[in-house]
C-alpha cells in the first residue's frame, strides 16, 4: 500500500515538475533578455525605442527592485517545496526559507506599486497587480504565520499558494505572445512585438487567475502533509 501510495504521488508530481521548470526557463529568459535590453540604457543613460522598456529604464531601482527578489525567489523555492530536499537537508531549508520568503515579500510589494504607478496595460493591468500581488503578500504572510505556530502542514499549503502566483509571471508571457500573434496576423501590425495595451492588461488578469485555479486544485487532490 504504501509503495502504490508513494507511486501515485510520483506520477502527480513529475509533470508538475517538468512544468515548473519550463515556466521558471521562461521567467530565466525574459529576465536576461530585459537585463541586455535595460543595462546599456541605464549606464549610457539613454532612451529605449518603446514606452515599456523606457519605465524600466527610467526607474531602474524600483523596477529591479521587484524582478531581481522575484527571480531569486523563483529559482529557490521549487527546493523548498521539494520534500526530499527538506528531508535531507533541513537545516539549509530553514535558512534559505528565511531569505527567500524576505525575497518574495519584497518582490510582491514592490508588484502592487508598479502596478499602480507604472502599468502599461492601464486599468485591467493595474487591477490584476493589485489583486494577485496583494495575494501573493497575504499567502507568504499566513505561510509565515503557520510555521511559526508548528503548522506544518498549513505552512506548505500557502507557500505553494505562493509559488503558484509567482510562476504566473511566465504564463502572462505566453498570453502576451499569443496575443501578439493573433494581432499581428489579424491587423497587420507588420514588425510590431507588442500587443495592444488593452490585452496586455487581460494577460495579466488570464495568467495569474490559470495559476490561483491551478494551485487550489492541486491542493485538493494532494494530502495536507504532502501538499
Amino acid at each position: 500500500m504504501g509503495i502504490a501510495t508513494r507511486q501515485d504521488r510520483s506520477a502527480r508530481v513529475r509533470p508538475v515538475g517538468v512544468l515548473i521548470a519550463v515556466l521558471v526557463t521562461i521567467i530565466l529568459v525574459f529576465f536576461v533578455r530585459r537585463l541586455f535590453s535595460d543595462v546599456p540604457h541605464i549606464v549610457g543613460g539613454t532612451v529605449p525605442d518603446d514606452d515599456l522598456a523606457e519605465m524600466y529604464v527610467a526607474h531602474p531601482w524600483l523596477a529591479y527592485g521587484h524582478i531581481v527578489p522575484g527571480v531569486v525567489y523563483l529559482l529557490g523555492a521549487p527546493f523548498q517545496l521539494s520534500q526530499r530536499f527538506r528531508s535531507r537537508h533541513y537545516t539549509l531549508h530553514r535558512r534559505l526559507g528565511r531569505a527567500l520568503l524576505v525575497c518574495a515579500l519584497v518582490s510582491g510589494a514592490l508588484s502592487v506599486v508598479l502596478g499602480v504607478v507604472f502599468a502599461w496595460g492601464g486599468s485591467a493591468e493595474t487591477s490584476a497587480s493589485v489583486v494577485f500581488g496583494s495575494w501573493f503578500v497575504v499567502c507568504l504572510v499566513l505561510a509565515f504565520r503557520a510555521i511559526r505556530g508548528g503548522q506544518v502542514a498549513q505552512h506548505r499549503r500557502w507557500m505553494v499558494r505562493a509559488f503558484a502566483v509567482g510562476l504566473g509571471v511566465a504564463t502572462i508571457r505566453i498570453w502576451v505572445g499569443l496575443f501578439t500573434g493573433v494581432e499581428i496576423g489579424l491587423l497587420g501590425m507588420g514588425d510590431e512585438t507588442m500587443p495592444l495595451r488593452a490585452t496586455f492588461g487581460i494577460a495579466f488578469w488570464l495568467g495569474l487567475s490559470m495559476h490561483v485555479a491551478f494551485a487550489q486544485w492541486w491542493l485538493r487532490r494532494t494530502p495536507d502533509l504532502q501538499g
